[in-house]
């Protein structure tokens, strides 16, 4: 299978077609590589933290464990700290502090984490419209590689198997491209939402459990 004759003797849409599942491809495995990378960095950082943060003698010594390792659970621990000092420097005096502390602490780490949860999301849109549309966009270039072969072959005279298989095998590459851009697309947008779900699951029962820490501690 000579791609190049596809570029040589196929017309601007056909030529056009293979240029899109490249560019399709070249997308699909950055946020791939980017992505894995990022969610594993924050695993790996939440393991090391997690356990840091707990063995902790006070609150503040878990602050400044928080610090050192840079992951979501460090970033949702020192903001639910720093929402905690401010409730109690301005309850007084801040509508947003008109609450008991209880709803206070509730309302600040939900946003924390949807806040740090999102930056694991960028990506999946491209991977789930690539995975859904490459086939299709294949398929469309093969149906009117077809259909160009065989008028050309119409015009030409020439019936024979050699020259009709020719053409049209280099048509049908256009559908196994676009499989080829899909296929990964799918399989790695299906493992990263995995990857993304685990990660919003511990992200949350940490949550839960320094809320309670922090209602219960004691200056």
């Amino acid at each position: 299978m000579n791609l190049g004759l596809v570029f040589e003797s196929g017309d601007y849409v056909l030529i056009s077609v293979f240029l899109l599942l490249v560019l399709m491809s070249i997308v699909t495995w950055t946020v791939i590589v980017v992505r894995a990378v990022k969610l594993s960095k924050a695993k790996k950082g939440n393991a090391a933290v997690k356990p840091m943060i707990w063995n902790a003698k006070s609150l503040s010594e878990a602050v400044e464990q928080a610090k050192t390792v840079e992951s979501p659970m460090s970033a949702v621990t020192l903001d639910a700290v720093r929402a905690r000092e401010s409730y109690r420097l301005h309850k007084d005096n801040q509508i947003a502090a008109a609450v008991p502390l209880n709803e206070y602490l509730v309302r600040q780490i939900r946003n924390s984490m949807s806040q740090n949860l999102r930056q694991f999301d960028g990506g999946l849109t491209a991977l789930a419209s690539i995975g859904a549309t490459a086939p299709f966009i294949g398929l469309f270039g093969t149906v009117w590689g077809i259909y160009h072969a065989l008028i050309n072959i119409s015009q030409s005279g020439q019936m024979s198997i050699a020259a009709v298989a020719g053409p049209i095998g280099e048509a049908l590459v256009a559908t196994a491209a676009g499989l080829f851009v899909a296929i990964p697309a799918v399989l790695a947008y299906n493992f990263l939402v995995r990857g993304n779900k685990t990660l919003a699951q511990d992200m949350d029962a940490f949550a839960h459990d320094f809320h309670v820490q922090l209602l219960n501690h004691k200056d």
